[in-house]
């Protein structure tokens, strides 16, 4: 048994369209090919050092490095392709309907019931937008009329954004927590997001402030059969929010990718055993939603490179695991997040030489490895693959 699981996600490092990408527009999606051909290269030794460029059937160039991880990609069986439910699925939970989302924006009764509690005196925007794009078109109403900017996108999301002076951000999460209440039943949207901001050089930009507040999954997940076996759970990064805390014991928010890389090594030095579950969000928010080739290249090339330190502070009995929770690739058409396959790495300094793990019937199958790594409860879905790992 491995005594501590260090779990990195790559949030939105797809590997190429699903199966079934017809079905979300996606046909022709490829996150991580589609940087590389653009770009024209991609540095990122450690990651090939485990094996990212010897996964079958993806457009990556197959390199002459022998790997020394296990390797391969997943499917997705749940029906989407956001956030809460590429984790969700991760860690047991199939998603079989899809969460409500509002392509002509929000009903107005709901609306006008959202500032009946609120007590805002009405509201901007209520359409599908990009983020960056809404606040700079609806920035000067707000600072003029106070009323928060909501929006949304084709994921399930209710996001409200306000200037951090006209609405603080305590202010603007207690909005939240009421959007969160009121979006039940058929309204129930994966996730209420609070996106504060603030002015520079002469534009609105968003600030690291943001929270989700996410529905709660079902208590029959790994997070909780760890937590309720006696195991530290520790989350890192946004997902804390992604859970609602459900089966979370310790855990901290994170800036952007560099914080929370810092913040998972600062972990490593302190919890010996358990799991530490980190998310890092610069890829989807940062530079895969707002379509930035070049960011979201650079911010590969720099996890790569502090991959290294994460490689160098493991014990001999830890098991690190990297994967995506879906792809948002910045060359496709759009600004969602698109349905593609995730990468899987698994390493831990006994591994005689690198595993080809192939294709992986769901995302459960990274949580089932560690649910039978531990010796808790099976998952309801997904496969261990412990056993290839030795």
């Amino acid at each position: 048994m491995f005594k501590r699981v260090i779990w990195i996600i790559l949030d939105s490092v797809g590997i190429g369209e699903l199966p079934d990408a017809d079905r979300f527009g996606d046909v022709g999606a490829d996150t991580l090919g589609n940087i590389r051909k653009v770009r024209g290269c991609l540095h990122v030794p450690n990651l090939e050092k485990l094996g990212l460029f010897q996964i079958d059937d993806t457009t990556l160039p197959k390199t002459d490095v022998i790997p020394i991880g296990a390797y391969g990609k997943a499917k997705e069986l749940s029906n989407g392709k956001d956030t809460t439910i590429g984790h969700w699925e991760m860690i047991g939970i199939k998603t079989e309907q899809a969460f409500p989302t509002y392509p002509e924006g929000f009903p107005k009764e709901l609306l006008d019931e959202f500032v009946r509690r609120t007590g805002c005196k009405g509201y901007l925007g209520n359409c599908v937008a990009s983020g960056t794009h809404i606040i700079n078109k609806l920035g000067d109403s707000h600072m003029s009329t106070k009323h928060p900017i909501i929006y949304t996108s084709a994921d399930s999301v209710f996001q409200i954004a306000a200037h951090e002076d006209i609405i603080p951000v305590r202010e603007l999460y207690k909005m939240c927590e009421i959007a969160r209440q009121l979006l039940s039943g058929e309204h129930a949207v994966a996730r209420v997001i609070a996106r504060p901001f603030v002015k520079e050089d002469n534009q609105y930009v968003r600030t690291a402030s943001r929270r989700d507040f996410s529905l709660k999954p079902s208590k029959e997940n790994l997070l909780c059969y760890l937590k309720d076996a006696g195991y530290r759970v520790t989350a890192v990064g946004k997902i804390e929010d992604i859970f609602c805390g459900v089966g979370i014991g310790d855990a901290v928010h994170t800036k952007n990718n560099m914080d929370g890389i810092e913040k998972t090594l600062d972990f490593m030095e302190t919890q010996h055993d358990g799991l530490i579950f980190t998310n890092l969000v610069e890829f989807d928010s940062t530079w895969g939603h707002r379509r930035d080739v070049e960011g979201y290249a650079k911010g590969l090339e720099k996890f790569d490179a502090e991959l290294g330190k994460i490689l160098d502070d493991m014990h001999e009995d830890d098991l690190l695991i990297i994967n995506a929770d879906h792809g948002c690739d910045p060359t496709f058409k759009g600004t969602d997040h698109t349905r593609e396959y995730i990468p899987v790495l698994m390493y831990h300094k006994g591994m005689k030489q690198g595993v080809n793990l192939g294709v992986l019937d769901t995302f459960a199958d990274i949580g089932a490895t560690i649910a039978d790594n531990f010796g808790v409860q099976k998952l309801s879905v997904g496969t261990s693959v412990k056993s290839l790992i030795k």
